[in-house]
């Protein structure tokens, strides 16, 4: 049986001045496309059987620039949409709402646009991928190309947890690699944030 590899896209101006970007299709920065050119190695070493991505250009680009090809994109692996507060950082949103936490709190309501998701809906999402990887495991590895926050919904999911606990994973670094298998018929992290 494979493993499934979660890569998170590469860095952005957002990802690194700590803004929430969800939905909003901000473009890899020079070391961001630096970071997906390093994981082509890594990956062509893999052969992934299948690729999926979220089809926003920055998840596609890292994909494209990491050497993996047939990319299908899937909108159940968008970036988590954080309504009113896409673009804002933590502090900003603490500033207005003092003690806020994502895992706990979820988002504030945005425009038309942008919605907003519950942490549960985001869960509904990434349970929808992984009952559509999970047989295509048995022919090989499965990558997937996503964001950080949704990455960790995915991998919590995959162990059978609660959403609530991505919490407890630590964030992956733009442009990192994590390895989801099983062990004795377990699932398991098998690596995270691995550059």
């Amino acid at each position: 049986m494979g493993e499934l590899m979660v890569i998170r896209h590469g860095q952005t101006e957002w990802s690194l001045s700590g803004r929430y970007a969800g939905r909003t299709d901000v473009p890899l920065t020079a070391a961001g496309e630096d970071a997906a050119r390093a994981l082509a190695p890594r990956l062509a070493e893999r052969r992934p059987a299948a690729v999926f991505s979220s089809p926003l250009g920055r998840a596609l680009r890292t994909a494209e620039l990491a050497g993996l090809t047939g990319v299908e994109p899937d909108p159940d692996l968008l970036e988590w949409d954080y309504g009113g507060y896409e673009g804002l950082t933590a502090e900003q949103i603490q500033e207005a709402r003092p003690g806020w936490d994502l895992w706990r709190d979820g988002v504030a309501p945005g425009g038309a646009d942008r919605p907003g998701e519950q942490l549960q809906q985001v869960a509904a999402r990434t349970d929808a991928v992984l009952d559509r990887i999970r047989p295509l495991l048995a022919d090989g590895d499965v990558a997937v190309v996503a964001h950080g926050h949704l990455a960790r919904v995915l991998t919590v999911r995959w162990l059978g947890l609660d959403p609530s606990a991505a919490r407890l994973l630590g964030h992956p670094h733009p442009g990192t690699l994590g390895f989801l298998a099983t062990e004795h018929g377990q699932p398991v992290v098998a690596a995270w944030n691995v550059p």
